[in-house]
């Protein structure tokens, strides 16, 4: 077998490659571990900066996403009992869009396949080459198989195989000592725009999957037991956390889906070896405050299909060679900003009294001035793609 990139990943940032690629002529292979229903419902991200959504729309991948997709103009900071909102748009002139990682992996499934494009799920990937590209995989049928190309994209996550092959690597991280707890709710959201809530017993936010559904988290310890999270108390502790002195009411409804997820940094560098690429999460992982992680994996791909296009349009590795210094520019000021967030709203556990005072006036700083909100509005709406 032969493609000119191969993929290994099925998920937005390896679909969204094969797409972009696709589009200018260069075939590509996507090799997806799970089965297709476990990617097309897994919880992930659901808040899109403007240039993911503009890339989505400009590309015929964005049909569903502007039916359903939930434009945003700004954001609350709540804490001491009041909010206080954050005009995203008015700084900026940018918006941001609420609608889930699960949709835009189902939409790029669908236009793949409808351009006769090949992605394989149920496929393990036992090898890669970076010298002389190839893959060997192993697929649902059980048959193992050499895949040759010129290119390797890894954009298969955390977890994957593709980064661990990379040698003398560099990596940065950062543990966080709290965690999430994120459920879905059948009840129409209670705000309109997100609220990031600070409050003594730990942060939550409330966020929007439709206007039937919610998304809402709590910060809970890293080794939290999610048996002893009842719905009830799920709601009374939400509740607790975004109680406003003007008797703000939070909407309680069915909990569909509960989940703890683990706050951490962190970087590999370099992005590239030899002919494998690294992409996403395969690269880097940004805790959620900032809303920054399946953005920046739209980033890195945009950056490596034009990458891909130079090279197969008039032959210049230019900018394949400068890939990972590109991308890496952009991962360390949005690490920065998720940092920065992260840290203005959890509780740490280890925090004094004097901590949190001066967390609390950093908050109150950031809601009084407009320089800070215009900085925390022109990172979280996100820079231009380079």
């Amino acid at each position: 077998m032969r493609t000119q990139v191969a993929i290994i990943g099925g998920g937005p940032a390896g679909l969204l490659l094969s797409h972009l690629l696709h589009l200018q002529g260069i075939d590509s292979v996507v090799l997806e571990s799970r089965d297709r229903g476990y990617v097309e419902r897994r919880q992930r991200a659901g808040m899109l900066e403007q240039g993911t959504t503009d890339v989505l729309r400009e590309t015929g991948a964005g049909e569903r996403l502007d039916r359903e997709g939930l434009v945003h103009h700004g954001l609350e900071l709540r804490f001491d009992g009041a909010g206080h909102r954050v005009p995203l748009t008015d700084l900026t002139g940018r918006t941001v869009t609420v609608y889930a990682q699960t949709e835009i992996v189902k939409d790029l499934i669908a236009k793949r396949l409808e351009d006769g494009g090949d992605v394989r799920f149920e496929t393990e990937v036992v090898e890669l080459d970076a010298s002389a590209p190839s893959v060997t995989f192993r697929g649902a049928d059980g048959v193992t198989r050499t895949l040759d190309c010129d290119y390797i994209a890894g954009c298969d996550g955390f977890h994957g195989v593709s980064r661990p092959t990379v040698p003398g690597l560099r990596t940065f991280s950062r543990e966080y000592p709290f965690a999430w707890l994120g459920v879905l709710a059948d009840v129409p959201p209670s705000t309109d725009e997100l609220i990031y809530a600070n409050h003594e017993r730990g942060f939550a936010l409330h966020s929007l999957r439709s206007p039937e559904v919610s998304r809402l988290y709590l910060q809970v310890a890293p080794d939290e037991d999610i048996a002893a999270w009842s719905d009830a108390r799920i709601w009374d502790e939400l509740a607790a956390r975004f109680a406003t002195d003007d008797g703000w009411k939070l909407r309680e409804g069915p909990i569909t889906d509960k989940s703890i997820t683990p706050m951490r940094s962190f970087v590999a560098e370099p992005m590239r070896h030899d002919r494998l690429f690294l992409a996403g999460d395969a690269a880097h992982i940004v805790p959620p405050t900032g809303a920054k992680g399946l953005n920046l994996a739209v980033s890195d791909v945009i950056v490596l299909a034009r990458a891909l296009t130079e090279r197969y349009a008039n032959g210049s590795e230019t900018l394949l060679d400068g890939y990972s210094d590109a991308c890496l520019r952009r991962v360390w000021r949005a690490e920065h900003f998720s940092y920065w967030m992260t840290t203005l709203l959890h509780v740490d556990p280890a925090a004094d009294a004097f901590d949190r005072r001066l967390q609390q006036s950093h908050l109150a700083y950031v809601a009084s001035s407009e320089a800070a909100k215009t900085s925390l509005a022109e990172n979280y709406v996100g820079l231009p793609i380079a």
